[in-house]
């Protein structure tokens, strides 16, 4: 544990330490989980906040009265969201994102770099 700029405690932590974590959490003061089809619906939920947040803080959309700018607490939630998923059908996220890595290396290896639309300034 490390303690960051204010003074508040910074935890790093690998992926299957965070699955584990929220496992522990869920069991501790979850009582169980949620069914996965509740999750599911629970993760649609979160990615809508992020994308509200995401629309009024980089897209043409304002902040209601009131809103605030939590972009991380709402990636936040659906990082909890998703390793809640991952734990009650027994993915590895780890093992699932280092597979993930390989096939986009071997199908995008060199698809990116060679994308004339990728050398272009982006659009404002």
């Amino acid at each position: 544990m490390k303690v960051c700029p204010g003074g508040k405690k910074h935890i790093d932590m690998t992926i299957k330490e965070a699955q584990v974590a929220v496992d522990q959490w869920i069991r501790t003061y979850g009582v169980r989980y949620f069914s996965e089809l509740t999750n599911m619906a629970c993760l649609t939920e979160e990615v809508g906040e992020l994308a509200k947040v995401m629309a009024r803080t980089y897209g043409d959309q304002s902040f209601k009265k009131g809103e605030k700018a939590n972009l991380g607490e709402e990636m936040a939630d659906v990082l909890w969201v998703l390793l809640c998923l991952a734990n009650q059908t027994g993915v590895d996220l780890t093992d699932e994102l280092r597979k993930s890595f390989e096939k986009k290396t071997k199908r995008d290896g060199t698809r990116h770099l060679s994308n004339p639309k990728l050398k272009e300034k982006p659009r404002q």
